[in-house]
């Protein structure tokens, strides 16, 4: 269960008015038969406010290479096509080779998702895990109190067999300047879930995408998914190997 790791609600922004800024419009391709955001634009969203942000900070053009290893995401209202969504992003907790980051994504219409990712800033060249640079992690620092952050597996591999298997197609616009199938593509596979079980869209709730191992553009990927009675899970397989986690589940309470 995600709670052991990942409370819920995701913790608030001390100064929300400082928290780094951006918006745009809720387009036509980033929503769904019913207007919805779709989780895996949220996605995109998350990704673009990150590297706006590093065009905002110290050093942030020398740390350019960063690997999601978990995705939260905490739909309480969605955000609707033509709506302006407007995102606040802040550090949430650190170590000196990655990072919780926090966002807030609102609309003009009540639409509210709150989010949070496990970050691992990567040397581009070698691929590893790369020390950030104290002027890069100075203002992180001085608006956190958990500077020893340590990754912790919110989900598990799924086991039962009784699941349901379909085949997940890569397409070339999957793969992003790292050669791994982007971030926001695994979305893409929660969204076909909820579309098949419409019942774990009801608000609020909670999307939960955490990486076993990366994804080439060649692999043939295969979702395992199985419905439960608490949560809606998926896991991503190549060759039968999990390569990615997911769970979908309802909020225990809204949170303000």
């Amino acid at each position: 269960m995600t709670d052991e790791v990942l409370p819920d609600p995701l913790p608030p922004c001390p100064d929300l008015d400082r928290a780094f800024a951006v918006s745009w419009p809720v387009r036509l391709g980033d929503t769904d038969a019913e207007d919805r955001l779709r989780l895996d634009a949220a996605a995109r969203y998350l990704q673009d406010i990150g590297f706006e942000h590093l065009g905002a900070v110290e050093d942030g053009d020398t740390h350019q290479g960063w690997i999601v290893r978990r995705t939260v995401i905490d739909v309480y209202e969605p955000l609707t096509f033509g709506d302006r969504a407007h995102l606040r992003r802040w550090p949430a907790a650190l170590s000196n080779r990655w990072c919780d980051m926090r966002i807030r994504v609102t609309g003009e219409r009540g639409g509210r998702l709150e989010a949070q990712a496990f970050l691992i800033h990567v040397d581009p060249v070698a691929g590893r895990p790369a020390r950030m640079s104290d002027r890069f992690m100075a203002p992180m620092l001085a608006a956190t109190t958990e500077h020893r952050l340590r990754w912790k597996a919110a989900l598990t591999p799924l086991t039962t067999l009784d699941a349901e298997l379909t085949a997940f197609p890569l397409r070339v616009s999957d793969v992003d300047r790292l050669g791994h199938v982007n971030n926001a593509v695994y979305w893409i596979a929660v969204e076909e879930a909820l579309a098949a079980h419409p019942e774990w869209h009801a608000t609020p709730y909670r999307a939960v995408v955490e990486h076993v191992g990366p994804v080439m553009a060649a692999d043939k990927v295969t979702v395992r998914t199985v419905v439960g009675e608490r949560s809606l899970r998926l896991q991503l397989e190549v060759d039968g190997e999990p390569r990615a986690l997911a769970e979908v589940r309802p909020l225990s309470a809204p949170s303000q």
